[in-house]
């Protein structure tokens, strides 16, 4: 139960990531739409209308957000939530597997990502990273 609700008290109402542009009286972001398979679609909509709905996400004064506080704030969180277990009697749940990355990318694509490109046998060891190079940008004309 605490994840599913985490999932919707730790968020904020919109992302910046979602809000793919505006002008001076409409505003466009990104969303699912649940009536075709959550797929991500760019929704149009008037400023006003966005400014109304974001609005109604905004706390009153004196409130404060809930992901800072409770069982689910980051301070003394795992003692708040074992004390919250043991008056619920609830069983403490299984701890959660951390793979390796090569073991996740094998179960996802069912690929061996560092099986040799050339040969198809042996395998790539990586030795160190390799830096991203930027480059240079590029100037249209004058």
């Amino acid at each position: 139960m605490l994840d599913y609700l985490g999932r919707y008290t730790h968020r904020v109402a919109v992302s910046n990531e979602r809000i793919l542009g505006m002008d001076t009286d409409t505003v466009r972001l990104r969303v699912r739409d649940s009536a075709n398979g959550n797929r991500k679609r760019t929704l149009h909509m008037p400023a006003q209308t966005f400014i109304e709905r974001f609005l109604l996400h905004v706390l009153p004064k004196g409130f404060k957000r809930i992901r800072h506080y409770g069982l689910l704030g980051p301070a003394g969180k795992a003692v708040k939530l074992a004390q919250a277990r043991a008056a619920l009697s609830a069983p403490t749940p299984d701890p959660a597997v951390i793979e390796s990355v090569e073991q996740f990318i094998g179960r996802i694509n069912r690929i061996e990502w560092l099986r040799c490109t050339h040969c198809a046998i042996g395998r790539l060891i990586p030795t160190a990273p390799i830096a991203p190079v930027r480059a240079p940008p590029v100037r249209g004309p004058p």
